[in-house]
């Protein structure tokens, strides 16, 4: 017998708000969040989500709308979900949770997404020193492949994931997470500067009630506020799993995530249709509301049996990631390698962050070359299929980063060539990318030596 549709457990209206919708949303993690369904191990159900903004980038020409984006929000999650056995025994702290990702898509009906890069005063990115101006490509999705016509020339198929796919967590561990955090936001800026730059984003997004949807903990009680002053933001990934950006995580993945509460109450959103490694830009996926549908296993005491805990408590341990069969076939690359030596010539001490920018950096230099603004292929590096590895963390003193780009996604030959760059009708220049303007005063970094 053939095994049964998916049970639809959490449903989207995509004319209505994230706050109207039939099972409330939530953007936080906390375990006092209840849970909006209960599945079974081994049943299989489907959960269909928003895109992160919960709709609140659109499908336009103008990029007023993440220059001035509402980040208290961020991100929008469906759940959470309790997970119980078959016979009804829910998973107990100390389990592993198996999620199995059978199906994934868009929403039907909403076949496109975004990719952006944030004002420099409002959300920032791994360059924005580089690129201050807030700025936006549209993507169409056409079955597996996406386009955009504020990037022409290029096409690839979207290894689809979930962003965001994680557990809620215990009491004790929450507040391990606001303390290191706060601690972290207090002090790092004596000692600590994204690649010893100095911008306005935050070293932590603490836990603040602006924006705060609580999930069925609704209305601004003493209840919803003492929740909302202790609920830890989603935007980093964390030992319970949660934003890890992992591109990889399509069909046939399984995800191992450890249980901190009882019943597990997993989360899952910020459905990405591609991306690239790093997610550089920072709304740097094309974001897109999507479906998940998945399978649940628990195995009792998994934690302890395979998890090694990397910090002075039990609770200091990651999941375990198992990618799935389902991938685009590329065969040749261009590899750009970067290397642990700032803009200005500076050498740091095997600083992987560094080397991956500079990597970045010369892979934009280079495609802007052929007809592409460095805006465009800042946004394209941070969506398409590429893969970043770090190539060298030993060699004394410089990491060695490397980030490979397909050169099947391009409409011509970007490989160097003694006949110089070429010339003609294939090459495409769009210089109307939704842009806007920096209003603010921080100062820009700038390479003296980078093709204009």
């Amino acid at each position: 017998m053939a095994p049964p549709t998916p049970k639809l457990i959490v449903s989207i209206d995509l004319k209505k708000k994230p706050s109207e919708q039939v099972l409330p949303l939530h953007n936080r993690w906390h375990p006092e969040i209840p849970p909006v369904a209960e599945v079974k191990t081994g049943e299989m159900f489907r959960v269909e989500m928003v895109d992160w903004t919960g709709g609140a980038i659109k499908d336009d020409n103008s990029a007023t709308d993440v220059k001035y984006v509402d980040l208290s929000t961020v991100h929008y999650l469906s759940g959470p979900i309790r997970v119980v056995d078959k016979e009804g025994t829910p998973a107990k702290p100390g389990d592993l949770l198996a999620v199995e990702i059978c199906n994934l898509g868009p929403l039907p009906g909403d076949e496109w997404g975004f990719t952006a890069i944030f004002d420099r005063e409002n959300g920032g990115g791994f360059l924005t020193d580089h690129f201050p101006c807030a700025t936006k490509a549209i993507w169409y999705f056409e079955g597996i492949y996406a386009y955009s016509p504020h990037i022409p020339g290029v096409r690839f198929p979207g290894l689809t994931h979930p962003g965001i796919i994680g557990t809620a967590p215990s009491a004790e561990l929450l507040d391990i997470w606001n303390k290191r955090e706060r601690e972290l936001e207090e002090t790092g800026h004596q000692s600590m500067k994204l690649c010893e730059v100095l911008h306005t984003r935050p070293l932590a997004n603490l836990p603040s009630t602006k924006g705060c949807h609580l999930g069925k903990i609704q209305g601004k009680t003493a209840e919803w506020e003492r929740i909302a002053n202790e609920a830890a933001r989603t935007i980093p990934g964390r030992e319970n799993g949660g934003n890890c950006d992992i591109k990889n995580l399509s069909r046939g993945s399984k995800i191992y995530l450890p249980v901190f509460v009882e019943g597990a109450n997993f989360s899952t959103g910020d459905m990405h249709f591609s991306q690239g490694d790093g997610e550089v830009s920072f709304c740097g996926a094309i974001e897109m509301s999507g479906f998940l549908e998945l399978r649940c296993e628990i195995i009792r005491g998994g934690m302890k049996e395979y998890l090694t805990p990397m910090g002075p408590t039990p609770l200091h341990v990651n999941p375990i990631f198992e990618i799935g069969p389902v991938e685009p076939r590329f065969s040749e690359w261009l590899v750009f390698e970067g290397i642990s030596v700032d803009e200005s010539g500076r050498q740091h001490y095997l600083d992987a962050s560094i080397a991956y920018k500079r990597a970045v950096l010369n892979a934009i230099d280079y495609l802007s070359r052929f007809g592409y603004t460095k805006e465009q292929v800042y946004l394209l590096l941070s969506c398409c299929p590429c893969e970043g590895r770090i190539s060298g963390i030993v060699d004394a003193p410089n990491a060695v980063a490397t980030l490979a780009i397909p050169t099947a996604i391009f409409d011509q030959d970007i490989r160097p060539k003694a006949s110089k760059l070429p010339v003609g009708p294939r090459l495409v220049r769009n210089p109307n990318i939704p842009q806007c303007t920096y209003d603010g005063n921080l100062p820009t970094t700038k390479n003296p030596c980078a093709s204009s």
